[in-house]
């Protein structure tokens, strides 16, 4: 189940994510928490969904099948946050994959102090798999000065797993690193791609998600995951005016 907003452009938010499901094998559902205006340039307006209606949006399908993981984008509001928390609280066996969608691709901000501080209080403490960028955790841990720092303090705020993802550093290639049990368990390397990609962290985390649902191990679900993820953004593909759009069906025309 993906609980994300709506991107009427199609390269993020809840159609990305429905794609990558599909394309590990899964069938996805999903809650809409948001309707968006944006484009391939940037985010307009945000406008979340009533918490009442996340809730039943949920509900009507959790009583009709059971779910194997909870992958969580943009919330928009504190009372979405919330709402969301009363879904995974009623399936505390479930894996919950959050990417903790702070700003938008093209740079506007879409989540305020408090609502970052209700993402803190409510949902870090019931994630599985946290996806980060380095901006995010940056902002969403208590405390330290080195990636490494940031993710023990997201550990320790409650999260089982956070994957650290290094596409906003200024390094030639981009270093992603698994943290878990207190340490730092695994690192991957991938070659850096020219230019800006929509919805490429929605893509990863649906496609962790999507893994672990199958049953896959952490470690190996967020290497599969890269890959995909990475080979989408490599066939990716310029609709618009702005951000290339990935394309998460490349394995189909391989």
């Amino acid at each position: 189940m993906t609980l994300a907003g709506h991107d009427p452009a199609g390269g993020a938010g809840v159609q990305a994510d429905i794609e990558a499901i599909v394309s590990q094998g899964c069938h996805p559902v999903s809650v809409i928490t948001c309707l968006t205006v944006q484009d391939t340039c940037d985010v307009q307006r945000v406008e979340p969904v009533a918490d009442y209606l996340i809730e039943q949006q949920a509900e009507a399908v959790l009583a009709d099948m059971p779910i194997a993981a909870f992958k969580i984008g943009l919330l928009g509001s504190v009372a979405a946050v919330e709402a969301v928390q009363c879904i995974l609280l009623q399936a505390p066996e479930t894996p919950v994959i959050l990417d903790p969608v702070l700003a938008a691709g093209g740079g506007k901000g879409l989540a305020s102090d408090i609502l970052v501080e209700a993402i803190r209080e409510c949902l870090l403490p019931l994630t599985t798999l946290l996806t980060p960028n380095m901006p995010e955790a940056a902002r969403l841990a208590m405390g330290g000065a080195t990636r490494d720092e940031q993710a023990f303090s997201l550990l320790e705020q409650g999260c089982d797993y956070v994957l650290l993802t290094g596409t906003h550093a200024e390094t030639e290639q981009v270093e992603n690193v698994l943290y878990g049990e207190r340490k730092r368990l695994r690192g991957w390397t991938w070659e850096r791609l020219p230019g800006h990609y929509h919805g490429s962290g929605c893509t990863l985390a649906s496609a962790c998600a999507a893994n672990l649902a199958k049953g896959m191990e952490v470690s190996k679900a967020v290497a599969a995951a890269q890959a995909y993820t990475w080979g989408s953004l490599q066939a990716g593909r310029k609709f618009g005016r702005c951000q290339w759009i990935p394309d998460r069906f490349y394995w189909q025309r391989a």
